[in-house]
């Protein structure tokens, strides 16, 4: 356990503000792994700060002399991803034009931070589970195996063990990879100082830089921040604070000026809430929330098949207190032939591309804002947009 002078150092070293127990716990974690050479997973919802703390380790490891690459492995086009990460020959593919090294040959000895690793594709997924276990790989195109002494810091905002469940991330590779997990907390779940603090840093940043007085708040606007849950975390705030720094003339703000620059976001009244508090269900984000709507609607449709089979197979006799009101005999009951196309109606790819349609309407067709708002890379919504003709 490092001392607590010893966390306010690397925060102030590194810019980290607030007093949150499980941040400081984060930090302290990586602290402790940074000597060894085990691997890493930074798990924590998009903009709360995750690319940090592989800083902090590779910083305060024997490697920090040696190279250190971050890697966002949701930006790279998957059909390019091998020959950035492990290199190729000249001619292995249209447009290898020279030999390449990979990030994996120009960090030997130092460190990769691979950032939203669960945006990785099946066959480099692969590929990484190769390195992290014998240190090996081979670049494309070629059939030379090359070694490398890399440590792996990985990231991922995803929850990888669902992922697991649906097949889109290897399962050994996870266990690899989260040799020692850190879990950075969401803004919303931190103490309201760390969420004043942090405005004030940004607000101050902003003044420095933009040469102007600093905003600041009264104290409805204050609660209104404090009531806010944030779901870009840090990230949303400070771009928050930035934006009201150059537009507003007035200095201190109130709780109505400052709404003017909140989405009116109401999770609490989404049906797959309701329940929140009795099964403790808990969703990271809006798709799965709809996902969690939809599988329960199919299953409510399945049960109302089977009732239906039931019925009609004599196999459930209804009744009546009086007799002369059921006349119809069962087998005469109409088949009910709309359920198999209300199922699937339901289908997930239906939705999801109705999802990202939407979101691209709201957006005007820029990519980039679409990807942000639906939470998944821009590769994976260029490969989604192919995949449905939605060009």
């Amino acid at each position: 356990m490092m001392t607590a002078k010893e966390i306010l150092q690397v925060k102030q070293r590194f810019e980290i503000i607030g007093s949150d127990e499980r941040l400081n716990r984060a930090i302290d974690v990586a602290l402790q792994v940074a000597p060894t050479d085990l691997s890493v997973l930074i798990s924590g919802e998009s903009g709360v700060g995750k690319e940090i703390f592989p800083q902090i380790i590779h910083q305060n490891s024997p490697r920090k002399h040696r190279q250190y690459i971050a890697v966002n492995c949701g930006a790279i086009p998957e059909g390019t991803i091998d020959s950035e990460l492990f290199g190729h020959l000249k001619g292995s593919f249209t447009g290898a034009l020279d030999d390449r090294k990979g990030y994996f040959e120009v960090a030997d000895g130092g460190t990769i931070f691979l950032d939203e690793v669960g945006e990785l594709p099946s066959p480099t997924q692969a590929r990484l589970l190769r390195v992290l276990e014998s240190g090996e790989f081979i670049k494309v195109g070629s059939s030379k195996v090359q070694k490398t002494n890399v440590r792996v810091v990985a990231a991922t905002n995803l929850n990888l063990a669902e992922a697991i469940q649906f097949q889109k991330f290897r399962q050994d590779l996870y266990y690899r990879l989260n040799t020692v997990p850190i879990l950075i907390p969401p803004l919303r779940e931190r103490p309201d100082e760390d969420i004043l603090l942090l405005f004030r840093k940004f607000a101050s940043d902003c003044a420095e830089k933009y040469q102007m007085p600093a905003i600041s708040l009264e104290e409805d606007a204050r609660q209104l921040l404090l009531n806010y849950r944030w779901p870009g975390n840090i990230r949303e705030l400070k771009n928050l604070t930035e934006r009201m720094s150059v537009i507003e003339r007035e200095r201190s703000l109130t709780a109505s000026e400052l709404r003017m620059y909140l989405p009116n976001l109401d999770m609490e009244k989404l049906p797959a809430l309701i329940n929140h508090e009795q099964n403790q269900k808990v969703f990271h984000n809006e798709r799965e929330i709809l996902y969690q709507v939809l599988f329960d609607m199919k299953k409510d449709v399945n049960d109302l098949k089977k009732l239906v089979h039931d019925i009609m197979s004599g196999n459930i006799q209804m009744s009546s207190e009086n007799s002369d009101v059921y006349t119809h005999p069962i087998h005469s009951v109409p088949p009910i032939q709309e359920i198999e196309a209300v199922e699937e109606s339901l289908a997930l790819n239906d939705v999801e591309k109705e999802m990202i349609r939407r979101a691209l309407e709201k957006h005007n067709g820029r990519r980039k804002n679409a990807a942000t708002d639906l939470k998944i890379s821009e590769r994976t919504l260029y490969r989604k947009i192919k995949e449905y003709d939605l060009e």
